[in-house]
């Protein structure tokens, strides 16, 4: 499916290139990315930004996967220092109690593998940077952890669109 022309994630690709693409990662890693989900922005990068070569479209990924690990990273360190109760009062930060709790198990239970396992799947990316920050993990275990998933789940996103571009 390709991505609404007209959404605003769209429309700011469109216009900025490159440059938007970053920042608008650096939002979605941080967890503050509300219009667009996650899943539509590489492959509407791909479609919008590239003409489906090789290289083009390894920036993209490479681009995409440096921006949400930096956001994630932000978000890491405003977990790992504010702790739970200044996120759970914040306005921006949009999870509920229950759902912080089980990505909190999650992360008690398989520890920093946690990290590069949520990173790997559509919409849990990103839920345990919050507990892994709550639990002091080791900033540059986790910084590998969440580039290494994004990166997974980023080139796995390119592969599908890559493939839907190839049928249409």
């Amino acid at each position: 499916m390709l991505p609404d022309l007209s959404a605003p994630a769209g429309r700011i690709l469109t216009q900025y290139g490159y440059v938007a693409l970053f920042s608008i990662f650096i939002l979605e890693g941080a967890m503050l990315l509300y219009f667009a989900p996650s899943e539509s922005l590489v492959p509407g990068a791909i479609y919008l930004l590239t003409n489906q070569s090789s290289v083009e479209i390894a920036v993209v990924i490479i681009i995409a996967a440096i921006g949400a690990t930096i956001g994630q990273t932000l978000l890491f360190m405003l977990a790992k220092r504010g702790g739970r109760e200044y996120l759970s009062k914040s306005r921006w930060f949009r999870v509920s109690d229950k759902r912080l709790d089980r990505f909190d198990r999650w992360f008690k239970r398989w520890g920093p593998i946690s990290v590069v396992a949520s990173n790997s799947l559509p919409f849990t990316r990103g839920m345990i940077t919050v507990p892994a920050g709550f639990a002091r993990m080791d900033l540059r275990h986790f910084v590998v952890g969440s580039a290494v998933g994004t990166l997974l789940f980023q080139s796995m996103l390119a592969l599908i669109t890559i493939g839907a571009l190839e049928l249409l």
